[in-house]
């Protein structure tokens, strides 16, 4: 790994910089820039700020002397995470973003996620239990292949691990098959394929400690 490389906390403050990164990994993970003019942060009002205002804990930023080149964000409960996004961060995503009129068809990228303010996918692979929590994480092209996103992963996940959790879950899109290997060598296993086509998903859960069973075995 570079030493021009700082992994350190995220702050308030990186929140531009996160945006910018999340929009240019918005094309499942490629530059999403081009997609994504009529509104470059759409998709970071989603998968960025949330997780800073609500898990700033949990929130890495790595930085270069470029900037801001990456992100590892995560929440420790994700239905407590979800029900603080229902009711504090959703609201006024709605009232600034209304919901696209006409044949989804012709929506531009933009509209279709601001459709999922207003259409929200709280899912969460079973069991639950065994994998409360759930992660985020974007590196630039500059950043990526250096043994960073592992050590991103594994600090947050880590922290996880400490303040109680059993296990995470992620999601990745079906078209970024690229990013499969890369969580499957950090130990996660596929638990569910959800949907179909770009639109689809597939989650992956790593198991950080045994769930205590009824009678108080693992």
């Amino acid at each position: 790994m570079s030493d021009h490389f700082q992994l350190r906390p995220a702050r308030p403050d990186d929140e531009a910089a996160a945006y910018h990164v999340c929009l240019k990994t918005g094309d499942y993970g490629r530059d999403g820039e081009p997609y994504y003019r009529d509104d470059p942060d759409a998709l970071g009002r989603i998968f960025v700020g949330p997780y800073l205002a609500f898990e700033p804990a949990l929130a890495w930023v790595l930085e270069d002397a470029g900037g801001v080149c990456g992100y590892a964000l995560g929440a420790l409960d994700s239905a407590a995470f979800y029900h603080r996004y229902e009711g504090e961060w959703r609201p006024r995503l709605c009232r600034e973003f209304p919901m696209p009129a006409g044949d989804p068809a012709g929506w531009t990228r933009a509209q279709k996620v601001h459709s999922w303010y207003h259409q929200p996918d709280y899912f969460q692979p079973e069991p639950r239990e065994q994998y409360p929590s759930h992660l985020h994480i974007d590196l630039l092209g500059r950043a990526q292949g250096l043994g960073w996103g592992r050590l991103m992963l594994e600090r947050v996940m880590e922290q996880m691990r400490e303040l109680g959790s059993p296990g995470a879950h992620l999601g990745v899109a079906n078209p970024n098959v690229s990013a499969l290997g890369f969580y499957r060598r950090l130990g996660f296993s596929d638990l569910v394929r959800v949907g179909e086509g770009a639109d689809g998903c597939l989650y992956l859960g790593k198991v950080f400690r045994d769930v205590a069973q009824p009678g108080g075995r693992p």
